[in-house]
């Protein structure tokens, strides 16, 4: 069965930066309040008129510049999103139609923060099998219009950002996925919520009035059920390959709390070194993390040919996986 190569990775943030500063007077908070809790020191906000589907391209076209691939070329595109332009149709479908990829079938998928490590495994199985030549996995978030700007627990954390990954088939058998094993507990669902305006809280005067329509989180819950869920799923999904953490190059993970970030490499027994961090400049960015991540290390030159890399990421429902990849 043919291996699935990435064969090109980008990102993009907006220009406006919100720094811990800009936060201060906006909410009863401080620079060392955040910083000691989450380790983000700013975070970037769309501009006005922005969509999603606007940042999805732009980090798109750079993932098809490095795969050297036209839009044309694609077969699929999948993003992970909580933030689409619209309810309905999915913003996958305004970016097929942005990009003029013509013949690609396009759809969104909720995962959360997990989103892009779904959307790979997603895509990893219609390459695997043949039935795809070149997919667009892409992660964006436009969280900043779905947060509670008066909700110093929430506001502080998120960002907006997409991320985008060119998959295709590996030339090489020994290099590429090699594994990504994914899980969701739906028990843990109250956790992370937008409870409004789905059909259990239709959009009403009374959902804006309670804020139902933002973004609540019980961030103790999210950071016990992370802490372990992480961890479990990188060794299942390094088991599954015949490695051990000993053959672990790089750790790139979804960026959800230094703090997170920091436990789950210490209970893996890998240096927080191997592991990319760039939440101190972006926030929280869902599903754009793992992306945007993976693109980060991988345009500073970070990533070389063999190189294991594990992926991890875990966001509401709870949703989240891990994977592992020969580059």
């Amino acid at each position: 069965m043919t291996r699935t190569a990435i064969l090109g990775t980008g990102a993009y943030a907006p220009e406006r930066v919100l720094t811990n500063a800009d936060l201060e007077k906006m909410v009863e908070t401080s620079d060392a309040w955040i910083t000691e809790r989450t380790g983000i020191k700013e975070r970037r906000i769309a501009a006005p008129g922005e969509v999603t589907s606007d940042m999805a391209v732009k980090a798109a076209i750079r993932a098809l510049e490095m795969a050297h691939t036209r839009a044309d070329e694609l077969d699929l595109i999948v993003m992970g999103t909580v933030s689409p332009d619209m309810p309905m149709p999915s913003s996958a479908v305004a970016v097929q139609a942005k990009l003029g990829a013509k013949k690609a079938f396009a759809f969104d998928l909720s995962a959360a923060c997990a989103g892009s490590i779904y959307g790979m495994s997603i895509a990893d199985q219609y390459i695997r099998t043949g039935t795809i030549k070149r997919a667009l996995v892409i992660g964006a978030e436009l969280l900043s219009r779905v947060v509670d700007w008066t909700d110093r627990n929430t506001c502080v954390l998120f960002g907006d950002a997409a991320g985008a990954m060119v998959l295709g088939p590996s030339d090489d058998p020994e290099r590429g996925i090699l594994g990504i094993q994914l899980h969701a507990d739906g028990n843990a669902a109250n956790f992370l919520t937008i409870a409004g305006g789905g059909s259990l809280h239709p959009q009403s005067p009374e959902v804006l009035e309670k804020k139902q329509n933002k973004v609540a989180m019980n961030g103790r819950e999210v950071y016990k059920y992370a802490v372990r869920a992480l961890p479990e799923a990188v060794l299942e999904s390094l088991a599954a390959q015949g490695l051990t953490t000993a053959d672990v190059t790089h750790l790139i993970g979804h960026q959800a709390n230094l703090r997170i970030i920091e436990s789950v490499c210490a209970r893996l027994g890998l240096p927080l070194e191997k592991c990319w961090v760039n939440i101190h400049r972006y926030g929280n960015t869902s599903s754009a993390s793992l992306p945007t991540t993976l693109d980060e290390a991988n345009r500073a030159g970070r990533l070389k040919p063999g190189d294991i890399i594990a992926m991890m990421a875990i966001g509401a429902g709870m949703a989240w996986g891990a994977g592992v990849v020969r580059w």
